[in-house]
């Protein structure tokens, strides 16, 4: 690396472009060695505090463009508050992602032959973690390629002791509030995978289906009435409609786990059946017929099937009518005994063998095509499964205690009262709207991998009611470790990866220095994907304001999706990848950064291809190039600014200057995109094109040579200072062969 300050020996190995695989890890280890990545080590003068919380990424494999543009934008932000003076953190980690991480690993598992189910639970649980920390160490080398002057001293991982710990001091303070409560509720479950869900973690895809049209008979009716009144359907081909009800629905296969038919109370056409009973068609068990307003008067014939155990509509209903449940499908995805003859089957099984007993038995009346959505699996596409079983849960609308606010009633309050600001704003409506439809959290999950639940059960305990509404089991205690004593089994569930990662802002700095959180806590600002408003800032809002009073940042700048060049998203079944690290060997760090932040509104999705990249690499060489023809020409310059500077002069040197002015403004209202567009169009076109090229002759004339060097070396020194934040490799490189001695490095010069 070059760092002399002799003009000619400069210009004899100045190299004819600029050659990023020769500068970027030299530069890197030059600001590792400064210690200026950790605000501890920054200059005196660096008082006030300003810190961003990396969003941890998942340690299951390496970093992709989205990534990579998570890196640029708060890399950008972090350098230039640094050079503004701040006391500057940016905290780096790395999220264990529960099920993710799990299923990319047991697809390991399966290329070598091997599956969890032949391993122990602790046996799997360590290869895993050994899986997490190697991917760990090569994301942090990847971030490091890219530019990432985030302090690796204070890194942290969401399985570390020290964050389980405050993880588990978090949830036991809202099981004592009320907050959380374990429960037998209507739950997403994939039967592939095991595990329940989230609402969020659910996709819908449109299908193509039937609604079938069933006759479920008056309950009154013998079985020969029944027989009488179907021949004589076959004979004249006539409704009876005393005699039974036609329910419509799309799961016939359901049809086992019915408790009731509900009808609207508005609906006339049902009034005389209200309280009557009717034989539910495939076990042939007595239900009764109710009311609800829940029911959709237009929907299929009016009359709906409630399904409490199968669907959540009608979970609610039953709830209300005191109907009790019925499950009729095991975890392992087969319908059970309650099924009667569709036992042991699954679930597309049963739909056709179901349609065939309804067909034998005459209560099969017809089917017509329907499209609806379908509630999938958002990792394999498997249809998910409604099911009632024993979840843990967070109660989101429930007022704290000694707060007559609710854990969604502080987050909406704090954004409403302007002490969180969403950029751009267009989010705001988002998270009110989705605030106000939010249910209740299910927090954990059915797998191995993640942060165990600290409740114990007792197995002794004789007490009927709590062994009923906790599957048998009893908690008595919500802590770390058990009492003592013989009988006690820990919860085989784990954390949703989302709740220890809500917790994230807060639980990084109490785990860190001793002064970091009192010193940094409320944060700046949450950058992030807009793809996780809800799965993730939502929930650190609402968290944030439960465990410390306060929010935990005060901005949540929201980026977009990076989409392929023909705006798909990218996937690897569809092969339209790019490996971030694969750009930076062909073009430079540099160049891969500007071509994701120019040009790239902030909140909107993106479409990348090469040439976008090409376009950067090409502002890289320029950037090199008029450096160098201003560095080639400071010969004689003793960086002493000329007693009179002609008006020529100074008038470029205060058009640069408001330019700086302009640019500053930008990046204080966090708007990356006029920020690179005013320094990409004043660098090329005024600074290059214009300024460079009409005091060329000036460098040739002894009167105004000193002039002329004075103003290409000052709005250089300033360029190089604007593009810092963004192109950080060659500046600091370029600022590093500046004949003159700087005052310090680049990366905590001032504006």
């Amino acid at each position: 690396m070059i760092l002399f300050n002799n003009i000619k020996t400069i210009n004899m190995v100045l190299p004819k472009a600029y050659q990023h695989k020769e500068v970027e890890d030299k530069i890197y280890q030059k600001w590792e060695k400064s210690g200026y990545f950790n605000p501890d080590n920054l200059p005196k003068t660096h008082k006030k505090p300003f810190c961003i919380i990396m969003p941890p990424t998942n340690a299951n494999g390496n970093l992709h463009l989205g990534h990579a543009l998570v890196m640029s934008i708060e890399d950008a932000i972090v350098r230039y508050q640094r050079m503004l003076g701040k006391k500057v953190l940016w905290l780096p980690g790395a999220d264990h992602a529960g099920f993710e991480t799990q299923i990319v690993y047991e697809k390991k598992l399966e290329k070598e032959g091997r599956s969890r189910f032949n391993m122990t639970r602790e046996e799997f649980y360590q290869e895993v973690w050994n899986f997490t920390q190697n991917n760990k160490q090569h994301m942090i080398n990847q971030v490091k390629r890219l530019g990432g002057s985030c302090d690796w001293s204070r890194e942290k991982f969401t399985l570390n002791t020290d964050i389980i710990n405050i993880v588990y001091d978090t949830f036991e303070q809202m099981y004592k509030d009320g907050l959380i409560y374990r429960g037998n509720r209507i739950v997403n479950y994939c039967p592939k995978h095991k595990t329940a869900f989230s609402d969020l973690e659910t996709q819908y895809i449109e299908e193509d289906s039937y609604l079938y049209y069933i006759k479920y008979w008056n309950a009154n009716l013998s079985s020969q009435d029944i027989d009488n009144l179907n021949n004589k359907q076959t004979q004249s081909n006539t409704d009876d409609n005393n005699k039974y009800i036609v329910v419509a629905s799309t799961r016939p296969e359901t049809i086992p786990g019915d408790l009731a038919v509900a009808v609207n109370p508005l609906d006339k056409r049902y009034k005389n059946w209200i309280g009557k009973k009717v034989i539910e068609p495939i076990t042939k068990r007595a239900i009764p017929i109710i009311v609800s307003k829940d029911v959709d008067i237009e929907f299929g014939t009016g009359a709906l099937k409630v399904t409490p155990n199968h669907d959540a509509t009608d979970f609610e209903i039953g709830k209300k009518n005191n109907l009790g449940f019925r499950s009729i499908l095991n975890l392992d995805g087969k319908l059970n005994e309650n099924a009667g003859p569709l036992q042991g089957l699954k679930p597309q099984e049963a739909r056709i063998k179901a349609i065939q007993i309804l067909k034998e038995n005459n209560t099969f009346i017809k089917q017509e095509p329907y499209k609806h959505n379908v509630s999938v699996c958002y990792k394999c596409g498997t249809p998910i499964e409604p099911i009632v079983m024993p979840q843990w849960f967070v109660a989101m609308t429930k007022p704290i205690k000694n707060n007559k606010q609710s854990l969604r009633d502080i987050a909406i309050t704090a954004v409403r009262k302007g002490n969180i600001q969403f950029i751009p704003k267009k989010f705001e409506k988002i998270f009110f709207h989705w605030m106000k439809e939010i249910k209740d959290w299910n927090i954990s999950r059915q797998i191995w991998w993640g942060i165990p639940i600290p409740a114990w059960y007792n197995k002794k305990s004789n007490n009927k009611k709590q062994q009923t509404e906790i599957a048998e089991e009893q908690i008595i205690y919500i802590g770390k470790n058990p009492p003592k004593g013989d009988g006690w089994v820990q919860d085989t569930d784990v954390f949703d990866t989302w709740f220890s990662s809500s917790q994230w802002p807060f639980a990084t700095l109490m785990s860190s220095e001793d002064t970091d959180f009192d010193t940094f806590y409320p944060t700046d600002i949450m950058e992030t994907g807009y793809d996780i408003l809800f799965f993730w800032v939502s929930r650190m809002i609402m968290m944030g304001l439960y465990k410390t009073g306060k929010v935990p940042f005060k901005k949540v700048l929201l980026h977009g999706i990076i989409r392929d060049k023909s705006h798909q998203k990218m996937s690897k079944s569809k092969g339209n990848i790019i490996n971030p690290m694969d750009l930076c060997d062909q073009y430079g760090a540099d160049a891969l950064r500007w071509s994701l932040l120019y040009g790239t509104k902030i909140g909107d999705d993106t479409a990348y291809a090469e040439d976008k990249i090409i376009g950067a690499r090409n502002f890289i060489n320029k950037v090199w190039n008029a450096s160098k023809f201003v560095i080639m020409n400071l010969d004689g310059f003793n960086g002493e600014q000329p007693a009179k500077l002609n008006l020529k002069y100074s008038k470029l040197i205060k058009e640069n200057e408001e330019i700086i002015k302009k640019y500053q403004k930008y990046f204080d209202k966090l708007d990356l995109t006029k920020a690179t567009t005013l320094i990409y169009k004043y660098f090329w076109f005024n600074f290059c094109d214009k300024t460079i090229e009409n005091l060329k002759q000036d460098l040739n004339n002894q009167k105004t040579k000193q002039q002329a060097q004075w103003t290409l070396y000052t709005i250089l020194k300033h360029n190089l200072k604007m593009l810092h934040p963004f192109i950080p490799f060659i500046t600091e490189y370029i600022w590093g062969l500046l004949p003159i001695p700087q005052d310090s490095d680049l990366i905590i010069n001032r504006f």
